[in-house]
């Protein structure tokens, strides 16, 4: 596949881990700094393109991640990339903008993976996901991946505190199975080992660092790749 002119930027990291909020804040630094840049976040739920991915997190297809297979909830969220990608971030990044994605494919090499125990089993899983998305539908490769390191009993934590500031908010299949979650903390970083992730640890003792050390973390990551 031919490279675009733009840069891809993806961060990573487990729920409760503050992705969010470190996207925002590189955005707006790298806006400032006067760069051509987009944000989008996945799953696009303001899209239509999501529908399939909000039955399966909402619980429809069943109530527990490993109802459905790993191939089955990847193609869901792979749909939505696709139609995101070709509907609202495609010129952009083919016109040399820079691309910061909140979750990517690679929330799937580890949110799906994980549901595969044999070893082989997640390789020859992790070679189909890269084929699907990257060649057969051709989306863009990320230029770097920051992969923000939360262990999970910090992010345990702070799920908790989320969800008492937010008591209406209902927690998606992923959310309520803690023990879920932390198998993926441990797949994410075997992961982000396997694909030379970029690590950005977010804790230092068992606290959460600060989002402004954080940010200066990914934002020196970041620097290094768009080389200016």
């Amino acid at each position: 596949m031919e490279n675009a002119k733009g840069r891809l930027i993806t961060i990573e990291a487990g729920d409760g881990s503050g992705k969010a909020t470190q996207t925002n804040a590189l955005y707006d630094r790298l806006k400032r700094e006067g760069y051509d840049v987009l944000k989008v976040e996945y799953p696009d739920y303001a899209s239509e393109s999501s529908a399939l991915v909000r039955m399966y997190l909402g619980g429809d297809f069943g109530d527990r991640a490993e109802d459905v297979s790993a191939y089955g909830a990847s193609a869901f969220f792979a749909v939505d990339r696709y139609a995101s990608y070709q509907l609202k971030w495609k010129e952009a990044y083919e016109r040399g903008a820079v691309i910061l994605a909140d979750r990517y494919t690679t929330s799937n090499m580890v949110h799906q993976a994980v549901k595969l125990q044999d070893a082989a089993e997640r390789e020859a899983f992790l070679d189909w996901l890269w084929d699907f998305e990257f060649v057969r539908l051709e989306l863009p490769v990320p230029d770097a991946v920051v992969f923000l390191d939360m262990p999970p009993e910090v992010s345990d934590r702070l799920i908790a505190a989320r969800a008492k500031n937010n008591a209406a908010r209902q927690k998606d299949i992923h959310e309520k199975d803690s023990a879920y979650l932390h198998r993926c903390h441990a797949a994410y970083s075997a992961v982000a080992d396997k694909y030379g992730w970029a690590r950005v640890q977010c804790s230092e003792a068992g606290e959460v660092r600060s989002i402004e050390d954080i940010h200066q973390d990914v934002y020196n990551v970041v620097k290094k790749v768009l080389g200016r």
